[in-house]
């Protein structure tokens, strides 16, 4: 069966919540708002144009890292599975999309955000011959970056 993949690049418009399924699997969901933005020529400005809402769906690890890292307002990245849902409610037909979540992260194209590994528990052996596992260095701080980089005058500036 194919799957349609798709990637949504938008704001976290509810904060996430987590659950747990009754056999102990774990789900998270998080409104995400999708608004398009157009440069309108006669104003010379950009204008908002209509807002999409997705309601996205984690599981496993990933529900849990999405519950620990994502609060309202902020700018993500999410790609993932898309699902339309039609159902009648009170004689009315309601349709919404839905993603279940491959990957989300921050975009950061419009901010910065700093990467925390997140290893799984695991019970520790009992006192045997089994040598520990060597210490592992600290992560350096991340240095401040600066908004705009200097150009010198009559400088190429680089592609990107």
């Amino acid at each position: 069966m194919n799957e349609t993949l798709v990637t949504v690049v938008g704001n976290v418009a509810t904060e996430p919540d987590y659950r747990e399924a009754a056999n102990g699997s774990p789900s998270s969901r998080f409104r995400l708002a999708v608004t398009a933005r157009r440069w309108d020529r006669a104003k010379e400005e950009w204008a908002d144009g209509h807002t999409s809402f997705y309601t996205v769906w984690a599981w496993r690890t990933l529900a849990a890292n999405v519950v620990a890292s994502l609060g309202v307002g902020e700018p993500v990245v999410v790609q993932g599975k898309l699902r339309i849902r039609e159902e009648e409610r009170e004689g009315k037909r309601w349709v919404s999309a839905e993603l279940d979540a491959v990957s989300v992260g921050h975009d950061l194209s419009r901010g910065t955000s700093v990467f925390r590994r997140v290893s799984p528990a695991r019970p520790r052996p009992a006192e045997s011959s089994v040598p520990s596992a060597p210490a592992v260095p600290a992560v350096p701080a991340v240095p401040s970056l600066p908004d705009r980089v200097a150009v010198p005058a009559g400088a190429e500036t680089p592609p990107f």
